[in-house]
């Protein structure tokens, strides 16, 4: 394989192009290692209600946190809410979920009309042949499901990480 760096001064944003014959596996993997790299440090907005706490009118306390994208578990749509969830606590976002899953990395993926995951947070999938299969997260007892319909294409995914 060879590796080339062109550099162009008038370029508005930086651009990898990656060339190849056929869509390897390994040309798989290495598209995957640079959005990951890319997205490594990067973190998302969300917000959480402070429980007793009171703002200045009286309403509950609202605060935003910058939560990095590796910690979180999944996405979920709960009553046309976002909710982000991480091994301890769920946070809601404003985003809609079709907005996070244009924008997310590689690492994220949509399992069911309701649900985005982090590929590297899975810990095991309990398959259910009649309905959706159950997806677990180590060191947490939250879990999520997806839908026979995405079934497929996730173990694809997740074989090739």
């Amino acid at each position: 394989m060879k590796v080339r760096i062109e550099l162009e001064p008038e370029l508005a944003e930086e651009t990898v192009v990656i060339r190849c014959r056929e869509l390897s596996p390994q040309v798989l993997a290495l598209q995957e290692e640079l959005l990951s790299g890319l997205h490594a440090e990067r973190t998302v907005l969300l917000k959480r209600t402070v429980r007793g706490a009171r703002g200045e009118s009286g309403e509950p306390e609202e605060k935003e946190f910058y939560v990095p994208l590796s910690e979180i578990l999944f996405f979920e749509t709960e009553n046309r809410t976002v909710q982000a969830h991480t091994r301890t606590e769920m946070y809601q976002t404003e985003r809609k979920l079709y907005e996070l899953e244009e924008e997310l990395p590689g690492s994220f993926m949509r399992i069911s009309k309701s649900s985005i995951v982090n590929l590297r947070q899975i810990y095991a999938i309990t398959k259910n042949l009649a309905g959706a299969s159950r997806i677990e997260f180590s060191g947490c007892h939250k879990c999520v499901y997806v839908s026979r319909s995405f079934y497929r294409a996730l173990s694809e995914r997740l074989r090739k990480l």
